[in-house]
């Protein structure tokens, strides 16, 4: 019986090949797109998830209320491991950690080797707490000695040769004047790249107390800090209590902590939904994941459609067929399976060249996506494949096979079968959905391209342009002020100065100390920074003067931004003293973070000091000469060290990094869609002018022009597009704005963007289905009539 089914499905396809075509073609599209799409949410949805101690790994969050409302850290005292291992049984591990991207990248140099590396401090339970194994040395004494270092498989090897070898060696870490030497006391395996944090070695905590002079202070629970703090809970522990017990922990130390509440929240979920707004976890990187499902849902939804519409528009060609079969004892069961069998087929073979499809498209999806991507066999992968073509499928095959099962035998042997009102409403209605999806990703594009190119060209309130930064280590870094001053002489730079830390994306754990002024206390950021930065970025002094090696005791003053005075309600800034330094200028508001975020209180401070990140000023036409002699300088006066540099505007646009992957995919997947929807639109016509075949030889002959032929088969679809961009418009508008308000800073929505969406969704249509018609009114009439 199944294989009599099979050679009629095989017999339906060579006998409708324009049909199957289109089918075909259109199901392998939205299911390629859906592949790659799940391939991304996969790998996505696995980060962080491989620890052995998922399920009781959290991280330690803070949430501060302010009169601006609840701010979240994921930051705290770097003492609050210490404190909660002691006081807390239901804690089984708990470490401090400095977070990721803390350091600028470390130098290490052993056996006359020097690289450089990410590194991180981490305590003595950080090797039980996540799961990085330890190829040499022992998870509990890894990071017990104050003067140990753990390596990175792939880094004890460059250095050491093997991993065996490098245990018990001896190697310098370097960090802007900072240096040590430490003993390799582990080597950890390669970390995942599903690993939300990626670094080569990690030092022990203990050593950085020492540097950073943190004595077991007995305030320790009034320091703000952007220390990590994680912990693993006792097996059977509840962590809704658990966040009860320790939410009023600061309080209860001191009274000057009533604002503060302590909760924790599992590890894996800091990278889906690390954003917080008014102490309420708000989504994150969650949000691009149920986005580009839903898009590749709904693409596979249009393919359907499509096959929805073909295959019942086709019904007459088969009402024979299905009248012979319900004659000789079929049941409409039997008929309902043997044409979801035959939807379930084609949806099979659309697999096949959608896997084909992914592989050739998966290097460019990577490369949009920023990921390592493959369509590796496992049988996980090969089973929601299947799943996802199956449900394609019968989706796709689902209303034309109750449709076409229910016709009766007697009304199609008669010639009396008509289709119903709501089977022509139903159609139509597929082909409106079809395009509304398809304006709205229209709309989307283009709204997000507009937003994309808002935030390039926005000012900023600093000259990012021709400035490059890179980190200092060895010579540089001990003399910054000799390092400097001979830096300045080299042709083709136009001014240069150095810093504590990083310009852009500042402060990704929060706000920095609380000033206070009148009763009024504001949390802010601020920079350690040399002479002349102001003067290198072009940042405008609005009050008072930028730093000056005329004053001397300039390094007890700080410059304020617009958003600070306006915060803290000052009058006449200059001259005001905030705790022991006193304002000596107010600096133009500027964009240190994404325009994502509004401008907040910022500080600069003056450190003569200051040259951990170097910022240089280029001559415009001259940079690749000067970065040259940049070059060679920097390797003269840091012997042995290369020089590592980026262009601060491709850091300012790497904030940008996710919302421009969203534009470019939205752009494939709009294409798609129309293509798709297309297709379908084509099919129709195709089929539409083959029915009336002998209507238009008939009209033709009795005088009808080409142009009113061409308008009789295009008006009724012309018109349900037409249906779907009313209908879309206002959607897109709901859509597009909401995700702009992520945004505090964004274009206007303006009517072009959606009255172009539609004219361009309606031009498409005119061209897919005025060809079919034209092709159809130029048929010679002789040829529609000679059958008669």
């Amino acid at each position: 019986m199944f294989k009599h089914s099979l050679l009629l499905i095989y017999r339906g396809f060579v006998r409708s090949k324009t049909t199957f075509f289109i089918n075909l073609v259109g199901l392998s599209t939205g299911l390629a797109c859906a592949l790659a799409v799940y391939l991304w949410v996969n790998d996505e949805l696995s980060f962080d998830k491989y620890h052995q101690n998922e399920g009781r790994l959290f991280r330690v969050m803070e949430n501060q209320r302010t009169p601006e409302g609840v701010n979240t850290r994921d930051g705290n005292t770097p003492l609050l491991a210490e404190a909660l291992q002691a006081e807390m049984p239901e804690i089984e591990y708990a470490a401090v950690a400095t977070p990721p991207n803390f350091f600028p990248k470390f130098t290490l140099v052993g056996k006359g080797k020097s690289i450089r590396a990410v590194g991180k401090y981490a305590a003595k339970g950080f090797f039980r707490i996540f799961t990085y194994p330890l190829i040499q040395g022992n998870p509990d004494q890894a990071l017990v000695d104050k003067n140990a270092i753990v390596l990175s498989a792939e880094f004890a090897t460059t250095l050491f040769g093997t991993p065996a070898n490098a245990i018990g060696k001896s190697l310098e870490w370097q960090l802007a004047d900072l240096k040590q030497t430490c003993v390799v006391s582990g080597v950890f395996d390669r970390i995942p790249p599903n690993s939300s944090e990626q670094f080569d070695f990690v030092l022990s905590f203990d050593a950085f107390k020492d540097i950073m002079k943190m004595g077991r202070r007995v305030d320790w629970a009034d320091a703000n800090g952007p220390f990590s703090t994680f912990v693993v809970l006792q097996e059977g522990a509840n962590s809704e209590q658990f966040n009860n017990k320790i939410a009023g922990l600061l309080k209860r130390k001191s009274a000057k902590n009533a604002n503060r509440t302590l909760f924790i929240e599992p590890y894996s979920a800091s990278y889906l939904h690390g954003e917080h707004k008014n102490g309420v976890s708000v989504g994150g990187r969650i949000e691009y994941v149920k986005l580009f499902s839903a898009v590749a849902t709904l693409i596979l939804v249009i393919a359907s459609i499509n096959y929805m519409n073909l295959a019942t528009a086709k019904a007459s060609r088969r009402l024979k067929e299905i009248g012979v079969r319900k004659t000789l004892g079929a049941s409409r069961a039997t008929l309902v399976v043997h044409f979801l069998t035959e939807s379930v087929l084609t949806a099979f073979l659309a697999l096949l060249i959608a896997v084909v499809l992914v592989q050739i498209a998966l290097p460019q999806f990577n490369e949009i996506t920023g990921k390592h991507l493959t369509l590796a066999p496992k049988l996980s992968v090969m089973a929601a494949f299947l799943a996802i073509a199956l449900l394609t499928g019968l989706l796709a095959g689902s209303y034309p096979a109750f449709y076409l099962s229910g016709f009766k035998p007697a009304a199609v042997f008669r010639g009396t079968l008509m289709n119903s009102v709501a089977d022509l409403w139903t159609r139509k209605g597929l082909v409106v959905f079809q395009f509304t999806l398809s304006v709205l990703f229209i709309v989307c594009v283009l709204v997000i391209h507009r937003q994309i190119a808002f935030v390039q060209a926005k000012s900023l309130g600093y000259d990012k342009s021709n400035v490059i930064y890179f980190e200092t280590g060895g010579k540089s870094a001990q003399q910054p002020g000799a390092f400097l001053a001979e830096l300045k002489r080299l042709p083709g730079v136009v001014n240069a100065s150095g810093m504590w830390g990083f310009f852009v994306e500042m402060g990704p754990h929060g706000p920095g100390p609380e000033v206070e002024w009148e009763g009024r206390k504001v949390a802010t950021n601020n920079l350690g920074v040399n002479y002349d930065l102001l003067e290198t970025l072009g940042i405008q002094i609005k009050e008072g003067r930028s730093f000056s090696r005329k004053f001397r005791s300039d390094s007890l003053k700080i410059i304020v931004n617009e958003a600070l005075v306006a915060r803290l309600g000052l009058q006449h800034p200059v001259g005001t003293a905030l705790g022991t330094a006193q304002i000596v200028g107010v600096a133009k508001d500027f964009h240190y973070a994404s325009l994502h975020e509004k401008v907040e209180p910022f500080i600069f401070r003056l450190e003569p000091q200051a040259a951990g990140t170097v910022l240089v000023k280029l001559a415009a036409g001259q940079e690749k000469e000067t970065i040259n002699r940049l070059r060679r300088f920097y390797q003269q006066f840091n012997a042995g060290m290369p020089l590592d540099y980026q262009f601060l505007d491709a850091a300012y646009q790497a904030q940008y990094a996710s919302e421009r992957r969203v534009a470019l995919l939205s752009r494939y997947f709009a294409g798609l869609a129309i293509v798709i929807s297309s297709l379908g639109l084509l099919g129709l016509t195709t089929f539409t002018a083959e029915k009336r075949r002998k209507e238009i030889g008939v009209r033709k002959v009795l005088g009808a022009s080409q142009v009113s032929i061409v308008y009789l088969l295009s008006i009724d679809l012309a018109k349900l597009v037409i249906v779907a961009i009313a209908l879309a418009l206002p959607l897109s508008y709901l859509v597009v704005r909401q995700w702009l308000n992520s945004f505090e800073y964004r274009i206007p929505l303006e009517i072009w963007y959606f009255l172009g969406a539609g004219f361009l969704a309606l031009l498409v249509a005119w061209i897919t289905v005025g060809t079919q018609a034209v092709r159809a009114a130029r048929a010679n009439p002789v040829l529609c009539l000679r059958d008669e």
